[in-house]
């Protein structure tokens, strides 16, 4: 007999079997009828090759391959049980494992503090861990379960095969030096294409937004510096009379951490940062998923982007 011709439930008779040591015991514990459970043994029998028990005046005895068929067939049934029946509940409280998320620099900022505040509350066992990869490692590291969740603004997983959930509209602000000779609450666009500027080319993409509303109107500012890190800025603008233009949440938290900066508003409608998180199809149904990801959309779903930062 092949595997594919085989009764799995043949092995519950033969636990239950074994555990009871006796026929009409197991019999009683499965609720089947003493002859369906001895014609269960039979096809067995005939399938192992085994003789399987022996008889004996207080029941049955097993024989020394049933013990070890039966330490298989108990593992092989736990198993099954857990992946088939188990595995759609997800205790957090219990969890001992990693929640893995794919976050900017930015996006830690606006969201990590809150994810993390609620995981340690009620996951306290688990281990978050946040990363940053590149477009093309990140779809591979969501495909095979290495990244559950990458939330903030992701256009490459706007693709097929992952599923994404609207969280926040995130603004851009102007950053200038708390002394700045411009003291305007918002610059004209006189006033914006006056100033020297600085400009962010980071890993996260949120800054293609700007740079692209600028390319599509054809305006063209005086950039003098150009960095792929947005956390030297506040020691940089303090300095200078350069403007910066970037997300809210950086210009929020930069304002607050003992920097002479300030904040402005641009004088341009630029669109907002559709922040989403994201989710690989493979993973739609997976309950430790479906809970992270329902706890990030319970923290973050105002919609909009002057919610109460956790910095401030």
């Amino acid at each position: 007999m092949s595997l594919r011709d085989f009764d799995l439930n043949l092995l519950r008779v033969l636990l239950a079997v074994y555990e009871a040591g006796s026929v009409s015991r197991a019999a009683e514990h499965l609720g089947l009828s003493q002859p369906t459970v001895s014609s269960a043994l039979g096809r067995l029998r005939r399938a192992l090759g085994e003789p399987l028990f022996i008889k004996t005046a207080s029941g049955v005895t097993p024989t020394a391959r049933t013990h070890a068929l039966a330490s298989s067939a108990r593992a092989m049934l736990a198993r099954l049980e857990t992946d088939f029946f188990v595995a759609d509940r997800f205790d957090p409280a219990k969890y001992e494992g990693n929640l893995t998320v794919a976050l900017s620099d930015v996006g830690e900022l606006v969201f990590l503090p809150r994810i993390l505040d609620s995981v340690r509350r009620l996951a306290p066992r688990a281990m978050l861990d946040s990363v940053t990869l590149a477009p093309g490692e990140l779809m591979r590291a969501m495909e095979d379960g290495e990244v559950d969740l990458a939330i903030g603004y992701y256009p490459d997983l706007d693709a097929a095969g992952f599923y994404r959930e609207k969280l926040l509209d995130h603004r851009f602000v102007c950053l200038l030096r708390a002394d700045h000779p411009v003291q305007d609450r918002q610059l004209s666009l006189e006033r914006f294409l006056s100033l020297e500027h600085a400009a962010v080319r980071a890993k996260g993409r949120s800054q293609e937004i700007f740079e692209k509303y600028l390319e599509r109107l054809r305006i063209q500012r005086r950039i003098v510096l150009r960095t792929p890190h947005f956390m030297s800025l506040p020691g940089i603008i303090g300095r200078s009379d350069l403007v910066v233009t970037l997300p809210h949440a950086i210009g929020h938290y930069f304002t607050r951490v003992g920097e002479k900066v300030r904040m402005a508003e641009p004088p341009l409608a630029i669109p907002h940062i559709e922040l989403y998180q994201h989710w690989h199809r493979g993973f739609h149904h997976d309950p430790r998923n479906r809970w992270l990801r329902t706890l990030v959309a319970g923290l973050f779903s105002d919609g909009q982007d002057e919610w109460p930062y956790p910095f401030a």
